[in-house]
């Protein structure tokens, strides 16, 4: 017989979460290891004493959980998806009758509390994947991607000098006509750019060459950046800024148009793909810079745990003489590309290292001259003498008008070539597609799966919290699928570990620098 069900609403019924929710359910088994009490004595000293009760902040950083575990960006949608589900109001300790906090409250509770806050959440979650064997802290991966800043390009201002800067803000700023009638200019409500932010940085001959690049652009361009025109021809960190959010910057990823972006930097352990390391950084800043801050900070926090880092792992952007430099004094190996403007010396010269001078095809000496540093990077130059390349048979092959060779070599030579060695070597070769498929595969789950597409706060500071609670949302997730292999006899118990121990000793060989010592 045909059934039919008749919805009758009940006056009164007998419900339970911890009945509907499922004992697999994936919120109701994060309930049950992540333990986050240790949040109230952190966050007590920014609450008063008197007054209306806040946000549980358990209940607050469970909530922006949900919204990385979900792929959710937007506070009022995080809410909007949690009342709806029975699982997740159960992980947050709500019944189906209790109303959820305002979502502006996520958003002030966020902007209260300090970056340290999210970062010891963080090392809690990675000392948990620690603690269930997931981390072997001995080869690090480390790379950064651009995520989107929630400003607009429609929104930036041109930065004067700092004494014109005055004059500059009582003036009001010329749109042409038909600016005015089809694209009115987008000015932010409020300028919360610092006056150091809107005045100019940039030397003589850095505004030249910006100059110089959109001189042809000045026939039928107006100054006005925007995506409209596709402002990647003439907008530049040097002479503009976000008053909407000063510490955005200008940044372009090749096959994509310019934007308003952070750098997200992050490191990831190659045994199972754990992040170990999250933070923003300013996206005019190239990765090679980062490299010491994040090593530093990174290695302290393995050592904490009691694990040893050896191996670097980076794409060729991390590459600077510098880094190979510093990362040999933290008794570290870095396997990083170099960078291609890195030639190691000009075709056909030999470098005499007893002499300290270079050798021309024709026998001539280039001899050391000065050091001195160009943008940052320290170099040794060499010099021919005029009289040596006056009458020089390949002269015009060799410096073309000029009346001597001039070589500019960096300091970080030797680094490089050891450097080198091991990234063409068989290990490297194979440290190289570790590389590729442990960081590049998290980026992009980041990205698109854990929402990190986009920074929907404003300052460096709130992106960094952004960063941090993304990773952390990740390896919970890596940490609730973790699931160790079972070696299935005695035997085969100890040749693993016999063969574990063969393979840590053959990883030292690739150290090619006598001076290391590990302890």
């Amino acid at each position: 017989m045909q059934g039919k069900k008749v919805y009758h609403e009940k006056l009164f019924s007998n419900f339970q979460l911890s009945q509907r929710v499922p004992k697999e359910n994936f919120y109701r088994r994060l309930k049950e290891l992540l333990d986050l009490s240790f949040l109230y004595s952190l966050t007590k000293p920014y609450y008063g004493s008197c007054g209306q009760k806040s946000i549980d902040p358990v209940v607050f950083y469970k909530l922006c959980l949900v919204g990385y575990l979900e792929n959710i960006i937007s506070d009022r949608q995080i809410i909007e998806h949690c009342s709806m589900r029975l699982d997740i109001l159960y992980f947050l300790g709500f019944d189906i009758d209790e109303e959820l906090p305002w979502h502006s409250t996520l958003s002030r509770t966020r902007h209260m509390f300090p970056e340290e806050l999210f970062e010891k959440v963080f090392e809690q979650v990675l000392r948990m994947c620690i603690e269930k064997g997931m981390v072997s802290g001995h080869t690090q991966a480390m790379d950064s991607a651009p995520v989107k800043a929630n400003a607009s390009m429609d929104s930036l201002e041109l930065k004067v000098p700092e004494e014109e800067l005055d004059a500059y803000l009582r003036r009001v700023r010329h749109l042409n006509t038909k600016d005015k009638e089809n694209y009115p200019h987008r000015k932010a409500k409020k300028n919360k750019a610092s006056q150091q932010q809107q005045s100019i940085t940039a030397d003589k001959q850095e505004l030249q060459g910006i100059k110089s690049r959109t001189k042809k652009w000045a026939a039928d361009q107006d100054a006005r950046p925007g995506s409209r025109n596709k402002g990647a021809k003439y907008t530049s960190n040097k002479t503009h800024y976000s008053p909407t959010d000063p510490d955005a910057r200008i940044s372009v990823k090749p096959g994509k148009a310019r934007k308003l972006n952070y750098h997200g930097n992050i490191s990831v352990d190659t045994a199972n793909h754990v992040i170990t390391d999250a933070k923003a950084y300013h996206a005019d800043r190239v990765d090679s810079t980062n490299l010491q801050d994040v090593t530093l900070r990174l290695k302290k926090r393995l050592l904490k745990e009691g694990l040893m880092w050896r191996n670097v792992l980076a794409d060729a952007g991390y590459s600077s003489g510098e880094n190979y430099a510093f990362l040999e004094k933290q008794n570290l190996i870095s396997y990083i590309p170099p960078h291609g403007t890195y030639k190691g010396g000009p075709k056909g010269f030999t470098y005499i290292k007893d002499g300290n001078y270079w050798l021309c095809p024709e026998g001539k000496k280039a001899t050391f001259r000065v050091r001195r540093a160009e943008k940052g990077n320290w170099k040794d130059y060499y010099l021919t003498r005029r009289s040596d390349c006056k009458d020089c048979l390949i002269k015009q092959q060799c410096i073309g008008k000029s009346f001597e060779k001039r070589i500019g070599i960096t300091i970080y030579v030797d680094q490089y070539t050891r450097n080198n060695q091991r990234i063409r070597s068989k290990f490297g070769r194979a440290m190289k597609s570790k590389r590729q498929s442990t960081v590049e595969p998290v980026w992009g789950t980041l990205t698109q799966f854990m929402g990190l597409r986009k920074i929907n706060t404003i300052g460096i500071e709130q992106a960094n919290k952004i960063v941090q609670m993304a990773a952390t949302a990740y390896n919970l997730k890596k940490l609730l699928r973790f699931e160790r292999k079972q070696l299935k006899t005695m035997a085969m118990a100890i040749a693993f570990s016999f063969s574990s121990l063969r393979l840590k000793i053959k990883d030292f060989k690739p150290v090619l620098s006598p001076e290391f010592s590990f302890c």
